[in-house]
């Protein structure tokens, strides 16, 4: 290939100075789940090191008739952290699935943007020699499978792969529907030890164009460059987040109270503030499976799915996923607008407050307060 051709190719190829913002901005975009990115970063970082790597390509880089395969892990994100992943699972389900499906994979996609979940791809396209699109099916994280767009606009390939850390891998084949293939593969899950990596069935890069989020691992990049930034100058990281995505700030608090149960799969449970700084005398608690579901301020509901609740450390800005929250914890609580696709009418039937069980909450979207690029 001509050094001109090479040039002209799209996209860019991800750097080992890339990978500590893109898990600061993956951890910050999954609303406190997709699973910790710390651990898939230096995993990430390892096989760059070995001499991989992984070009991240636009949707519009592929030809409609390229088949993309989504990968990533699928359980409760604590499990990540308790039982480190043996790093060939995702692989192992990747190459499942292509065995059953009867297509290779020309190239990946993230289910979702979030936490561990953002650098999943990255892996197994770094072992498997594919591009890695800049999109996803969420623009954030949410627990459970049906809740991609993917799934929203009208996908029906609903086989799955998992892999275990042991070696075994199961298909799941001829699933009646999307709510199917969260129940089963979620048993399957718990089985492997309440976590597995997951490759779902290929899709035609015509739909994912049509259906996926797009630019969402440079937007996550973007994000963590700006806190990165903001601490290497000494200032408010929280305060130039707000800033510069035009993130809501709505509470900073300190933790009094965490509440986490291991139930079904799921990590669910609340976490109670109590407000410090201007907030002094307000209680704000966030419902929680897996992510940050609903915050409530002094009882009334101020944010909800599918709009992002992040928590941020409150001095450095760094993203504290579910797992990692801790009594006495000193935590911001900034929202940013979920992308247009999940505030659609079919899309919160199924990402929506009352999908989750809030049957008394009515989607109230969060103000768009992006600056123009």
């Amino acid at each position: 290939m001509s050094k001109n051709a090479m040039l002209a190719e799209p996209g860019f190829v991800l750097a080992e100075r890339d990978l500590q913002p893109l898990a600061i901005g993956a951890a910050l975009l999954g609303t406190g789940g997709g699973g910790n990115p710390y651990i898939g970063m230096l995993r990430t970082r390892e096989l760059i090191r070995g001499g991989a790597a992984v070009r991240i390509v636009p949707l519009d880089a592929m030809p409609d008739g390229a088949m993309v395969g989504r990968v990533g892990g699928i359980g409760a994100p604590l499990i990540g952290v308790e039982k480190i992943a043996q790093g060939g699972e995702l692989l192992r389900a990747l190459r499942a699935m292509e065995e059953a499906a009867g297509a290779r994979m020309s190239a990946l996609i993230a289910a979702e943007i979030g936490g561990a979940n953002a650098m999943a791809p990255i892996i197994v396209a770094a072992q498997a020699g594919l591009p890695v699109l800049d999109g996803d099916g969420m623009g954030r994280a949410f627990p459970e499978l049906q809740m991609t767009t993917f799934a929203i606009y009208g996908n029906r390939g609903t086989m799955t792969a998992l892999a275990d850390d042991k070696g075994n891998v199961v298909v799941l084949r001829h699933l009646v529907d999307a709510i199917a293939q969260e129940r089963f593969a979620r048993t399957v899950a718990v089985a492997m030890g309440a976590g597995a990596g997951a490759a779902g069935a290929p899709l035609p890069m015509a739909f994912v164009r049509q259906v996926a989020i797009p630019g969402t691992v440079s937007q996550a990049l973007t994000i963590g460059r700006i806190v990165l930034d903001a601490r290497g100058r000494r200032q408010d990281v929280v305060g130039r987040m707000v800033e510069e995505t035009g993130a809501t700030h709505f509470f900073t608090g300190k933790i009094t109270d965490v509440r986490r149960d291991l139930l079904g799969g799921f990590v669910r449970g609340h976490v109670d503030l109590t407000g410090i700084d201007r907030w002094a005398g307000a209680a704000a608690r966030i419902a929680i499976q897996n992510e940050n579901l609903v915050l409530w301020i002094d009882g009334a509901a101020a944010a909800m799915v599918p709009d992002l609740i992040i928590n941020l450390a409150a001095d450095s800005g760094e993203p504290i996923t579910t797992e990692m929250l801790r009594y006495g914890q000193r935590v911001a609580v900034i929202g940013l607008p979920a992308h247009p696709l999940l505030k659609t009418g079919p899309a919160l039937a199924v990402v929506g407050p009352q999908a989750f069980g809030y049957a008394e909450l009515e989607f109230r979207p969060l103000p768009d307060r992006r600056l123009p690029a």
